[in-house]
């Protein structure tokens, strides 16, 4: 079963996530910021992951540590429950079109964490939320699911529909990659029978 807990406490965040990357797509997430929460089920519903993700943070300050915080453990949980990367078909990609918007993202679970995020917002906010905040977030969960993650946003003009763009396409690669594929299963998907540390 490719399933995992992580938790995370510092004087900033106290964060618990599990996540069962053969699930369903449901989920169970609070982090006290609504539409972080919102893009989180986005991302559990269209990627087939269960995930359930409480977090308490120190939002009277801003909702840095939280939004960052959680795409740690959030990544952390995946690099776990993935183990080796045996059997995975390693790489994903999708485009995805949000009325106006299109978004392109594509991954490799490589083991060795690298974001490109071509993605800009007409608005230093969306609600409360600083937009620069979702940059932070793709960049943490990158960094600890150890994926390379390259996302571009191609056009838009809506800041919620590029974010949401942004987590959809998330979700439909990072689908994509995890997925065992039955002809390799049981194999590191690698010339060099393991992932990570240099190019392989």
């Amino acid at each position: 079963m490719r399933r995992a807990s992580v938790s995370r406490k510092t004087k900033e965040t106290q964060i618990e996530a599990e996540i069962d990357l053969d699930g369903q797509g449901r989920s169970d997430i609070s982090t006290g910021i609504g539409f972080l929460d919102h893009m989180l089920d986005q991302l559990a519903r269209h990627s087939l992951i269960d995930i359930t993700l409480k977090a308490k943070g120190d939002l009277h300050i801003d909702f840095h540590h939280t939004t960052e915080d959680s795409g740690i453990v959030l990544g952390e949980a995946v690099a776990k429950a993935l183990g080796e990367r045996r059997g995975i078909a390693r790489w994903g990609e999708a485009t995805v079109p949000m009325d106006e918007t299109l978004t392109r993202v594509a991954l490799d679970a490589s083991n060795r964490p690298y974001l490109i995020w071509k993605v800009n917002f007409s608005k230093p906010k969306l609600g409360e939320m600083d937009t620069e905040l979702f940059k932070e977030w793709f960049q943490a969960f990158a960094q600890h699911a150890g994926l390379t993650l390259h996302i571009e946003n191609l056009y838009g003009e809506n800041n919620h529909h590029i974010v949401e763009s942004c987590f959809k396409g998330l979700a439909r690669a990072l689908r994509a990659a995890v997925a065992i594929d039955p002809r390799k299963a049981g194999e590191v998907p690698s010339t060099k029978g393991v992932l990570g540390g240099s190019l392989t």
